[in-house]
């Protein structure tokens, strides 16, 4: 019964992670948020499709999920099945099953499941970003850095993660595989530009 309770809870994380505010959002305005500016369903691109208010609401409900997600994992199964809790629900943004699997990057959802986990690598990921962005108005380069710092960052302050926590990391850099090779040839969007990828 209890194996039936924690693939309950994966299944509700997974779930949780395809909602797409940006996409809804950019719905009720009549628009496709897949076939405006970057074509990424995230914050970033609701900021220069929406406008600051929509990405306010975008970043917010995908850092929830990410929270719920966890809290769900601990409160049914324990530290070990928040875990699983927190992939799953980073997946769901990536891959949503309502939305042709076609989905963010799974930052906004990672920090807010990261938070969930141990706040101090959250908040030391999100330092990471803000410096990043702060320095050179690239918010992928900042994302980039983040999630390849946070299986160091586990190691020390959250250990029993840190195996688990590859995974994800590795699927947020893949995920920006077109903005590293927009970064090496200098093609990357900056963050307040007009310029579009």
């Amino acid at each position: 019964m209890e194996y039936i309770i924690y693939a309950g809870a994966i299944i509700i994380a997974y779930c949780l992670g395809s909602i797409s505010p940006s996409t809804l959002l950019a719905r009720a305005r009549g628009m496709d948020i897949k076939s405006a500016g970057s074509g990424n369903a995230g914050t970033t691109n609701a900021l220069r499709v929406l406008g600051k208010k929509a990405a306010l609401i975008t970043l917010s409900i995908d850092i929830l999920k990410g929270v719920l997600a966890v809290k769900l994992g601990l409160l049914l199964g324990g530290e070990g099945i928040s875990y699983f809790c927190l992939v799953a629900a980073i997946l769901g943004h990536i891959y949503p099953a309502f939305y042709s699997f076609k989905g963010g990057k799974g930052v906004a959802v990672a920090f807010g499941a990261i938070l969930a986990v141990n706040w101090q690598i959250a908040l030391i990921c999100l330092g990471i970003v803000a410096l990043t962005v702060l320095l050179t108005r690239w918010v992928s380069l900042g994302s980039i850095l983040a999630a390849a710092a946070f299986p160091i960052l586990a190691h020390f302050l959250e250990p029993n993660f840190t195996i688990i926590g590859i995974f994800p990391a590795l699927l947020v850099i893949y995920k920006h595989k077109a903005n590293i090779i927009r970064l090496i040839h200098g093609e990357e969007s900056k963050i307040f530009s007009k310029k579009q990828p």
